[in-house]
């Protein structure tokens, strides 16, 4: 494939999500966006697959149900039919169905603490997740509003050590091209305390200027400035699905907030998939609005 067609294909892949997330209450088709690149659906499948490795509605429908799962603990005054509704599903039952199939209990049950049980197997349970366990009950957040951020990229799909070898190729084209000071940043597109760590979709990128030419393999997006929930922390390789788990399921139903959604994502001091001894050290960003 042809360095320009891969670009333009990554384009379009990122417009697609971007739409996503930003619309995410709405009827979505795959008609919907390969009307809005003008290509037919087959080819924008094709070109979806290609991209992220997941199947386009597969994606869409985790998207939804991580954004309900997090609205259920979140906003825990709504009425599930509510929660449906602002995640895209047309009927209630259609939104029950589809939540416990996906995480083997009622949107009530899970309300009701089935949560916890859930995010604990689940990291327990996916097969390069170390038996760590974090102690981050004085962890807190400081709020604050991120400006948008130009990244050059590299997908990835797992959240294991594997993405050492997309951080070495990023970091060989940073030091090329003369970006050896810019900021790595990593997001999280799935929240890996209730997506398999072995499915998880995960973005290494380093901040560009603007007007930047990216050019072979790596791609260029633009991080949205957001209202963030900043929480620090050092640790080293295993601890932060336990961070993100802490995150959603500890603090944020207690906070007062909703997560958006729009990805999360790490800025690196020390990142532990470069360093040979596999610390960190790192502010996590979660985009947050007031319930």
């Amino acid at each position: 494939m042809r360095k320009e067609t891969r670009q333009h294909h990554a384009q379009i892949v990122n417009d697609a999500l971007y739409y996503i997330y930003r619309h995410i209450d709405s009827p979505i088709t795959l008609e919907t966006l390969s009307e809005r690149h003008g290509t037919s659906s087959y080819h924008f499948h094709r070109i979806f697959k290609e991209q992220t490795g997941r199947n386009f509605y597969d994606t869409l429908q985790s998207i939804r149900l991580q954004k309900a799962a997090n609205l259920l603990l979140a906003n825990r005054g709504a009425k599930i039919s509510l929660i449906a509704q602002q995640c895209g599903y047309s009927t209630h039952s259609a939104f029950i169905r589809a939540f416990s199939q996906r995480y083997g209990a009622t949107p009530t049950r899970w309300r009701q603490g089935y949560y916890r049980e859930f995010s604990r197997n689940n990291i327990r349970l996916s097969g390069n997740a170390l038996r760590i366990v974090s102690d981050l009950s004085g962890l807190a957040p400081t709020l604050v509003k991120m400006p948008a951020i130009r990244v050059a990229y590299l997908r990835h799909r797992g959240y294991d050590r594997s993405i050492r070898d997309v951080w070495q190729r990023l970091w060989a084209y940073a030091i090329e091209n003369g970006l050896e000071t810019a900021r790595q940043i990593g997001l999280h597109h799935d929240n890996p305390s209730i997506v398999p760590l072995e499915e998880c979709a995960y973005v290494a990128a380093i901040e560009i200027p603007k007007g930047f030419p990216v050019s072979g393999s790596v791609s260029s997006f633009t991080i949205p400035g957001s209202l963030c929930a900043r929480f620090t922390m050092q640790g080293r390789y295993g601890e932060v699905p336990n961070l993100i788990r802490h995150i959603y399921h500890e603090w944020l139903p207690e906070s007062g907030y909703e997560a958006k959604t729009l990805p999360p994502y790490v800025i690196y001091r020390k990142n532990h998939f470069l360093s040979g001894d596999e610390r960190f050290d790192l502010d996590f960003y979660l985009p947050v609005t007031v319930v």
